[in-house]
């Protein structure tokens, strides 16, 4: 078998053709920067270049000189745009070699104090996240709040005020991101009022939640007009221009405003509650003076009034009590209550032909639209 050639300039043999490419087997990027940060975070003083490109896995892959420049180059770019301080440091005296090392003081995160009320209102908002991947995280970062001091104060703080928000969908995430980037975006939108699905072309303002669904708020190019879009109605994949900043966002974005149609008009509903039941609905029931609750009955209920907007999401609620609440007021709400308390009592039972479970698919809503164009269907109606 021959030799390999031998390289004319060194004297040594040449690597053979079929050898790969030290990049090929390089450690990854990703692994090289936590290296840098780790190695920065914990030298004595500083590290010269020549230090980090011996001492540092990652950057013995560089092939010259040169290409280790320009690699430690971009990765001090890349660390300083993610926020880690990397500072430089003068040797002093003769030397005009410098160093680098990074800011403990500016990079460490201060130490978390939080009141029990604050550790509470932190675990009621983390209860909103029903979506899976947020939901994943935000599960991880209450235990480490709770391993840092938070005990069970902060769930008693909250207890019977979780927040009821359905998932956001596929569409949540790639919208938020074009909402903080400024791209235009593309998706299928399913109309409430007609059922017709569409190709939707707009500039994303805002995501906001309200009556216990999403909704995008935006600038639909087609129509030459903002419009709300309920996240829930997107079928399909959400497609983001390729181009930041490719619009502008008005300066006043009345979210509230935009939004107020679509979670419903808002109605009071008079509820006989059990005696020290239903703390949630109690708290926020009218003051004795402004509405019909106040007096207790005979059977030894509460009558209390409590304002809501979406039929759907308040039946949801009402439903959840089971016997501890009776809807006196209004009708609709108290046959829709009792639709899902019948729904749930038939679960499992061997009749299945009287199973109520379906009629809540029916009960749609009343869509009606305005002169804009708007779908102002009742919120929670789309299925």
């Amino acid at each position: 078998m021959p030799a390999n050639p031998v390289d004319p300039a060194s004297g040594l043999p040449a690597a053979a053709p079929s050898d790969p490419a030290p990049s090929s087997r390089g450690t990854p990027p990703a692994e090289r920067l936590l290296n840098l940060v780790i190695a920065l975070v914990n030298t004595s003083a500083s590290m010269t270049k020549q230090q980090v490109r011996a001492g540092v896995a990652g950057y013995g892959d560089a092939p010259s000189t040169e290409a280790f420049e320009r690699m430690f180059e971009r990765d001090k770019d890349t660390l300083r745009a993610l926020g880690i301080p990397i500072v430089t440091v003068d040797a002093g005296g003769h030397s005009d070699e410098v160093g680098y090392r990074i800011d403990n003081d500016a990079y460490a995160l201060g130490a978390v104090d939080l009141t029990p009320a604050e550790l509470g209102v932190v675990a009621l908002a983390a209860q909103l996240w029903s979506d899976k991947t947020l939901r994943t995280d935000m599960s991880r970062a209450m235990t480490k709040l709770r391993a840092a001091g938070a005990g069970e104060v902060a769930a008693d703080a909250v207890a019977g005020l979780a927040p009821r928000v359905r998932a956001a969908g596929d569409a949540y995430v790639p919208l938020l991101e074009a909402v903080s980037e400024r791209r235009d975006v593309s998706f299928r939108y399913r109309a409430a009022s007609t059922g017709q699905e569409l190709t939707r072309h707009v500039e994303p303002w805002r995501i906001a939640a309200r009556g216990s669904g999403w909704y995008l708020v935006g600038f639909d190019r087609a129509r030459g007009a903002a419009r709300v879009f309920r996240l829930s109605r997107i079928s399909g994949r959400v497609r983001v221009g390729s181009q930041p900043g490719a619009f502008d966002v008005p300066e006043e974005v009345d979210v509230d405003a935009m939004l107020g149609e679509r979670v419903g008009v808002l109605q009071r509903a008079v509820l006989a509650v059990v005696a020290e039941r239903a703390q949630a609905l109690r708290a926020r029931a009218l003051p004795a003076g402004e509405g019909s609750g106040g007096e207790a009955r005979a059977d030894g209920r509460d009558v209390v009034e409590v304002e809501f907007r979406s039929l759907s999401a308040f039946a949801d609620e009402v439903a959840g009590y089971g016997a501890a609440v009776v809807v006196l007021e209004p009708a609709g709400l108290r046959a829709d209550v009792l639709r899902r308390l019948t729904a749930a009592a038939t679960l499992g039972t061997e009749h299945p032909e009287h199973d109520t479970g379906n009629d809540a698919e029916h009960h749609t809503g009343h869509h009606t639209r305005d002169d804009a164009g708007n779908d102002t269907a009742e919120e929670g109606t789309d299925g």
